[in-house]
């Protein structure tokens, strides 16, 4: 199963990686951005690491897109748990099998670490989606919100440029050469957030 996956995985990122060399990359990538901080799965890093590993010199401009479209997306999730919770946001998480953990991160919104939280799933790997609709749930300041929020992702994404800036080639033989160990990784470090949510906070 795991080879399956490490296939299906590499056929995407062979996908990504001749998609970023289109025209149409930077738009792809800040739809992708914007999708995931409300309710898509998989993080925008995939795209954005596709982007720089092609066009290194390229990866600053791909962050900031990232950084926008992730932060208005952003927005958007604070939107539907502001005002679509009961009929948008509540089906999201169900989606993602949190309806016992809810409640725990509702509380964690109404305490004084709320902005902690929603700083740190901005720049880790916990679901960014739920941090952005729990905000709008709580009625979180919006101001701090969005501030927060474009801190947070833009220090994720733009360390990601960073790196691929400076070590893009390097990089590159990293990666095709470890692809499916660092694969394996990435599925660990994705589930890893979703698990954070549930059990740890």
């Amino acid at each position: 199963m795991i080879k399956g996956i490490n296939n299906f995985l590499k056929r995407l990122a062979l996908w990504m990686e001749s998609f970023a060399q289109t025209k149409y990359s930077l738009w792809a990538l800040f739809v992708f951005a914007f999708a995931e901080a409300s309710f898509f799965p998989i993080p925008p890093d995939v795209l954005l690491i596709a982007i720089a590993l092609s066009y290194p010199k390229r990866s600053y401009l791909s962050a900031l897109w990232c950084t926008i479209g992730s932060a208005l997306g952003g927005v958007f999730g604070y939107y539907i748990g502001y005002s679509l919770m009961e009929i948008v946001g509540i089906k999201i998480i169900e989606f993602y099998n949190f309806q016992d953990t809810w409640s725990k991160v509702v509380a964690t919104f109404n305490s004084d670490v709320g902005y902690w939280f929603l700083a740190g799933a901005a720049f880790t790997p916990i679901p960014y989606k739920v941090a952005t609709i729990a905000a709008g749930a709580t009625h979180q300041s919006f101001i701090p919100f969005v501030i927060i929020s474009l801190i947070g992702r833009g220090l994720r994404f733009f360390a990601v440029a960073t790196l691929f800036y400076f070590l893009g080639p390097p990089v590159k033989a990293f990666i095709d050469k470890y692809f499916e160990k660092l694969t394996f990784a990435f599925l660990l470090l994705l589930i890893g957030g979703f698990v954070i949510i549930k059990y740890i906070i």
